[in-house]
């Protein structure tokens, strides 16, 4: 389902994707949960980790790809359908390539995928 939501994003959000890896993980760690600011039990649904495009310099090579983590359970809990599983695996990817474009959650909320 994350393939399929990867596949029907525009194509400038695909091609702007270099150096990146994206996993479907069952649920977050409790080191991830804290690296986002949330507790135990709280919901997830992906994570950036990496440097965003911004804030990489002249001397950004020989690294390892940044990541974008969907967590499969959050979404089969708050998804009733496949369809809606799809699309809400749509608006994480969305909102994790906007980090990962250097974009804060405030914007990201006014731009409808916070």
């Amino acid at each position: 389902m994350v393939q399929r939501a990867l596949d029907e994003l525009p194509p400038q959000f695909r091609d702007a994707l270099h150096n990146i890896d994206i996993q479907v993980r069952w649920r977050p760690t409790v080191h991830e949960l804290r690296q986002a600011g949330l507790h135990h039990g709280s919901a997830l649904f992906g994570m950036y980790t990496g440097v965003s495009l911004p804030k990489r310099t002249q001397g950004y090579s020989m690294v390892l790809p940044d990541r974008i983590i969907i967590y499969q359970r959050t979404h089969e809990l708050y998804c009733r359908t496949e369809e809606e599983m799809v699309q809400q695996a749509r608006q994480t990817l969305l909102h994790e390539i906007g980090h990962y474009l250097g974009i804060d959650e405030r914007r990201l909320r006014e731009l409808g995928v916070g």
